[in-house]
């Protein structure tokens, strides 16, 4: 049975890695080269770097920006953000990326997905879908980073992108980001049953029960967050062994090991009692004389 991963998002607007609310309220976090850093030796599965900037602003992908996180950054690296052609994503994998994730380009042109899995094989295109409840209350498809609507639904837009090519398909819930109140199960639960693609989920985590809640859904491969892992030492790794103590198959390949922990009510690390913390004082030998 494959392992189920765990993906640490880095949202970037204008230049500097943010923690985003719903789509509309972003707050600086600091360098995105640095919380790439700390992910991969945290121990995370994978990164994607998102550039929110890129596609309001019409330009195309930041070559610099994915230079600059892949030259220290050994997880597998996936970048979204103004990608519009096949060109780009040439630059973008020659510059360290290993996958794309593309989201208003595909939508917008979804002969795209076809164009790039035909140029670099599906397992490299990740179709990246952002959605919300509408009026009506069913689930609706927005663009340009949660902008602009298009009521198309997320589940029929799954579908069709994965029969045109895309490897993997990564919902987010726009009006869960930030939030900490988990994934939206409907949501998610929808777009699963419309795909046989690995599915990725996003948007809502604040806890490291929620990866669990995620992890649990049927069809779901992986699941992300952006904002859980930024605020947190070793926060990949302390999520791993949360995982990891309810029974989730996952990997573990970093220094920073939590399994076997207990956890608070918070999903932090509980300190360590005092007597096992004697336990690791050293004694004082004499040298030996000869």
């Amino acid at each position: 049975m494959l392992k189920q991963r765990l993906i640490g998002c880095i949202v970037v607007r204008d230049g500097i890695a943010v923690q985003s609310i719903k789509f509309s309220r972003y707050l600086p976090v600091g360098s995105a080269a640095i919380c790439a850093q700390n992910l991969d030796r945290w121990g995370i599965d994978e990164i994607l770097l998102q550039n929110i900037s890129a596609t309001p602003d019409g330009t195309g992908p930041d070559i610099a920006l994915v230079e600059t996180v892949a030259k220290n950054c050994f997880a597998p690296l996936t970048v979204a953000g103004g990608i519009r052609s096949v060109e780009d994503v040439r630059d973008v994998l020659q510059s360290g990326a290993d996958k794309i994730a593309i989201n208003s380009g595909g939508i917008e042109n979804p002969d795209l997905i076809t164009e790039i899995a035909t140029v670099f094989g599906r397992q490299c295109v990740v179709a990246s879908i952002d959605a919300k409840p509408g009026l009506d209350g069913k689930f609706e498809v927005w663009t340009r980073s949660g902008s602009r609507s298009t009521g198309i639904s997320p589940a029929e837009l799954a579908r069709d992108l994965a029969q045109r090519g895309a490897g993997e398909i990564m919902i987010s819930a726009i009006h869960r980001d930030g939030t900490k109140q988990g994934y939206d199960s409907d949501l998610i639960s929808e777009v699963a049953a419309a795909i046989t693609v690995p599915l990725i989920v996003s948007g809502g985590v604040g806890h490291p029960r929620h990866f669990r809640e995620g992890c649990d859904l049927p069809g779901v491969s992986a699941v992300a967050a952006a904002n859980y892992f930024q605020f947190t030492e070793h926060s990949a790794a302390i999520a791993k062994a949360y995982l990891s103590g309810d029974g989730i198959e996952i990997r573990h390949d970093t220094y920073a090991d939590y399994r076997g922990r207990a956890f608070d009510n918070s999903g932090r690390i509980e300190k360590t009692p005092d007597r096992d913390l004697e336990r690791l004082v050293f004694e004082h030998y004499e040298k030996e004389k000869i």
